[in-house]
């Protein structure tokens, strides 16, 4: 006869620690910039056989080590790989436009790069927010920016990046009433990070920002279909 076991004690999983957990080893926490022109390729579920291509910003170390690169995408400076929507965009892999090369994972001096610098910039773990790297804006990246109420849209050049320690990027827009010479760099003082400020901050390629800025129709009706809720949709387009 067999000895009885005792029953074992039930395991609490605490999910919300983990998900805590999870979404840290995937915080950003160095970046480089993208100097060779290589390319984000994705494609759209309304034409699945052509390939698009948009130039990255950067690319981001994550705290597992993964290598991803960056592009200024929607509200946020967005991982490639995370776009996964069939009407603005589902990635599909890296491309080198000079050798027309496609490739799935971040190329090797990339890798390399990052590792070195996140190993030579050990910052201190503080449970603050700080900043830890400032990049500047090499594509004439603009941001359209949106406030409570009814408050007109504003649309901004972005003039760099700022990453802390916690992982989130925040593009800097220049508060003109402070501009005191030009260019403005990174470190002026009327730079202010965009969420600070503004409820909504959308990001454009600077080819759709010339279109919003000559108030091309087309570009207009697309943008007040995409930003704005259902309700305030026929309003705008009045």
């Amino acid at each position: 006869m067999g000895i009885p076991l005792s029953p074992r004690p039930a395991r609490v999983i605490d999910l919300e620690l983990m998900r805590q957990r999870q979404r840290a080893r995937r915080r950003l926490i160095r970046l480089a910039p993208e100097l060779d022109s290589l390319e984000m390729v994705y494609r759209l579920a309304s034409n699945p056989d052509t390939l698009y291509g948009m130039p990255l910003l950067a690319w981001g170390l994550r705290e597992d080590g993964e290598v991803v690169g960056l592009v200024p995408w929607m509200e946020a400076l967005t991982p490639c790989h995370r776009l996964d929507d069939p009407d603005h965009g589902s990635f599909v892999g890296y491309r080198d436009p000079e050798t027309e090369e496609l490739f799935e994972s971040a190329p090797e001096h990339k890798v390399l790069e990052l590792e070195h610098a996140a190993a030579y910039f050990d910052y201190e773990d503080t449970s603050e927010t700080t900043l830890i790297q400032q990049l500047p804006e090499t594509q004439g990246t603009h941001a359209l920016c949106m406030d409570e109420g009814d408050a007109p849209w504003q649309l901004k050049q972005v003039f760099g990046w700022r990453l802390y320690n916690d992982g989130s990027v925040e593009a800097l827009l220049a508060d003109e009433r402070l501009v005191e010479s030009t260019p403005i760099l990174p470190g002026d003082a009327c730079l202010y990070p965009g969420h600070s400020r503004h409820r909504v901050v959308y990001f454009f390629q600077r080819q759709i920002a010339n279109r919003i800025r000559h108030e091309d129709p087309v570009t207009l009706e697309a943008l007040a279909l995409m930003v704005m809720p259902d309700d305030e949709t026929d309003r705008a387009l009045d």
